[in-house]
C-alpha cells in the first residue's frame, strides 16, 4: 500500500478504487481489495463507500463483496454514443463482416492502451480475446500498432514508454526499437499485421482510421485464426479494409471527437 498523494484528489482516487473494482472481473471483498490498494485502510473504505452510496458500485449485503453498479450502465452507454466511433462506424463494420466473413474491430487509444469499443462477427467458428469495452496493448496488436504509426511524433514518445513489452507469445514484440522499427513499414504500407503477438493462433490486419488532416482517430482490423487463414490471405483483404476504414474516416469529419493527447 502506498500514500494517498494523488493529482487529482479525492476524485481521482474514487476512480483509481473503481478501476481497481472493475479490473477484478467480478465481486471482490474488501480485505481482497486492501491488498492490492495503494490507499489506507480508512480511506480506502471511505471511497468505497461513496461510490455505492453515489451507484458507481454496489455491495451486496450478505457477503459484503464489490461489484460495479448499474449506473456505470447508463454512463457508459452515453460514453458509447458521444465519444466512441462505435454508433458512426457500425454500418461500414457490419458491411465489411458480411463482404469477408471474418471478426470486425473496432478501436480507440486511451492511455496508450487499445479500448475495443466494437465488435461485428460473421461467424462463431473462432473466437478472440477482443470484445467491445476490453482494453488490449497497443504494442502487440494490429490496430494497436495501426495508430501507433500514424501518431504525432510527440504523441509516440509519450506513449511507447507507456508499453510494458510483455511477450504475450514467441512472436511479441520485447524491446520499443524492433516495435519502431515496424512502425516505419506500417506507415509505408498502410496496414498492421498481429502475428499472433498478442493469442496463439490469431491473427489479424489493422488500418489507421484517419481525418483528411491526417489525424488518427482509431483502427479497424479484420481478425481470423491461423486454422482457417493465412497471413497472405489476410493481405489479399486490404483493399477492403482500407475502404471500410476511409468511409469511416469520411464520415467522422464532422463529428468532433475528444482529443486523445
Amino acid at each position: 500500500m502506498g500514500g494517498e498523494g494523488h493529482a487529482d484528489g479525492t476524485v481521482g482516487k474514487a476512480l483509481d478504487v473503481l478501476e481497481m473494482v472493475a479490473d477484478q472481473g467480478g465481486p471482490v471483498r474488501f480485505s481482497d481489495l486492501l491488498e492490492i490498494s495503494r490507499y489506507p485502510k480508512a480511506t480506502l473504505y471511505r471511497l468505497l463507500q461513496t461510490l455505492v452510496n453515489q451507484g458507481m458500485l454496489s455491495q451486496d449485503a450478505g457477503s459484503g463483496a464489490y461489484r460495479l453498479g448499474v449506473r456505470l450502465v447508463r454512463l457508459a452507454h452515453n460514453a458509447w454514443a458521444q465519444s466512441s466511433l462505435a454508433p458512426l462506424a457500425r454500418p461500414h463494420l457490419d458491411a465489411l463482416a458480411a463482404e469477408v466473413g471474418e471478426a470486425i474491430h473496432l478501436a480507440q487509444i486511451d492511455n496508450g492502451h487499445i479500448l475495443f469499443v466494437d465488435k461485428r462477427k460473421s461467424t462463431d467458428m473462432f473466437e478472440t480475446l477482443a470484445q467491445a469495452g476490453r482494453v488490449a496493448p497497443a504494442y502487440c496488436t494490429g490496430v494497436g500498432k495501426a495508430i501507433l504509426a500514424f501518431l504525432p511524433q510527440a504523441a509516440r514518445d509519450k506513449v511507447m514508454p507507456q508499453q510494458s513489452f510483455h511477450p504475450y507469445t514467441p512472436a511479441t514484440h520485447t524491446d520499443p526499437a524492433s516495435l519502431l522499427a515496424e512502425l516505419g513499414i506500417i506507415r509505408a504500407e498502410g496496414v498492421a499485421f498481429d502475428r499472433e503477438e498478442h493469442e496463439r493462433g490469431i491473427i489479424s490486419i489493422a488500418a489507421p482510421i484517419r481525418l483528411r488532416s491526417g489525424r488518427v482517430i482509431g483502427a479497424v482490423s479484420i481478425a481470423t485464426s491461423t486454422s482457417r487463414h493465412t497471413l497472405e490471405e489476410l493481405s489479399a483483404l486490404k483493399p477492403r479494409l482500407l475502404h471500410c476504414a476511409a468511409a469511416i474516416g469520411a464520415e467522422a469529419e464532422n463529428w468532433q471527437f475528444p482529443e486523445i493527447f
